[in-house]
């Protein structure tokens, strides 16, 4: 598959090089699903380590996380149209379709979720994803892609006869590949507020560059179909980054824009990332936290507002 093609793809499965090579290597996708009051995200993926190829899937829930393993043969992917499969559950930019038992961790979990309308990112050639320029290095260990910033979600997950409905309601794709997550950052994802059709994430990463390490940043703000980056490579500047006890406060500066996130952690939950191919590092994530976004051009505000089902890891 042409590199090119799949760097302006970050959707479709990059990792097929890897998978009967002894490289250490990791690639998942994370598929947000929340209504008013209730969230559930899937983590497909696949990891690379001393030990061979595996597949997984992770999921999290406002008050349960969960771990499950399969043979790397139980993965499957489609190049056009986008789709995986790990065993019985498939997932693709327009439906996840789920069906997991696992009698060691007391789970199963059933149900099928539609997407439509998705909204996705400017993007041109010298910024085929959020890492804009970065993209095209080929030696970073972290890679992270936008699929949709925000999209509709309909359909039903039972989760041990628990059920969570979604009517017309709100959802977000990312993904990330390479060998390992970032040794520290914070991570912030939201689509519901209150007030306005508007989306948002940012992430602040210690990057690891050749000899070095930098902060990156990557940040986008979606207000119905307008949006604003901060980014690294646009010149943003890191104004604030305060984390005391349950609170974290962020300001952002690029030209005559300031965006402030104020943010209430709440209970997180714990997943698995990788750490040179091996899923070894535990991290902690909340997708019911509460956050406020706050973007002002000069002194006027032109948004303010706050979402109760937001995701939030804060890894340091």
């Amino acid at each position: 598959m042409n590199k090119l093609f799949l760097m302006k793809n970050a959707d479709l499965f990059q990792g097929e090089k890897y998978l009967n090579k002894k490289l250490k290597y990791f690639e998942g996708w994370y598929f947000k699903n929340i209504n008013s009051h209730k969230g559930i995200s899937f983590i497909p993926g696949i990891n690379i380590d001393d030990n061979g190829a595996k597949a997984f899937i992770q999921i999290i829930t406002n008050n349960k996380s969960y771990f499950v393993n399969y043979d790397i043969k139980q993965f499957n992917f489609i190049y056009n149209p986008f789709c995986i499969q790990i065993g019985k559950n498939i997932f693709s930019k327009e439906q996840i379709n789920i069906d997991i038992e696992d009698e060691i961790q007391n789970l199963k979990i059933y149900g099928n979720i539609k997407y439509s309308d998705s909204k996705n990112i400017n993007t041109n050639i010298i910024s085929p994803n959020i890492m804009g320029p970065f993209s095209y290095i080929p030696f970073m260990e972290c890679n992270h892609a936008i699929i949709s910033m925000q999209n509709t979600v309909n359909g039903y997950i039972n989760i041990n006869n628990e059920m969570i409905n979604f009517s017309n309601n709100k959802g977000y794709i990312e993904k990330d590949w390479g060998c390992s997550f970032p040794k520290s950052y914070i991570w912030c994802q939201a689509n519901n507020f209150k007030n306005t059709n508007a989306s948002f994430m940012f992430s602040i990463a210690d990057i690891p560059f050749k000899l070095f390490t930098f902060k990156g940043i990557i940040c986008v703000l979606l207000i119905d179909n307008k949006q604003f980056k901060f980014t690294t490579y646009n010149n943003t500047k890191l104004l604030e980054c305060k984390i005391k006890e349950d609170l974290l406060n962020v300001t952002f500066k690029k030209n005559s824009y300031i965006l402030n996130i104020k943010s209430k952690y709440d209970k997180g939950l714990k997943l698995v990332a990788p750490v040179k191919g091996k899923m070894s590092k535990d991290i902690i994530e909340s997708i019911s936290t509460t956050v406020t976004v706050t973007l002002k051009k000069d002194k006027e505000i032109i948004f303010c507002d706050t979402s109760n089902m937001c995701g939030l890891e804060i890894v340091q």
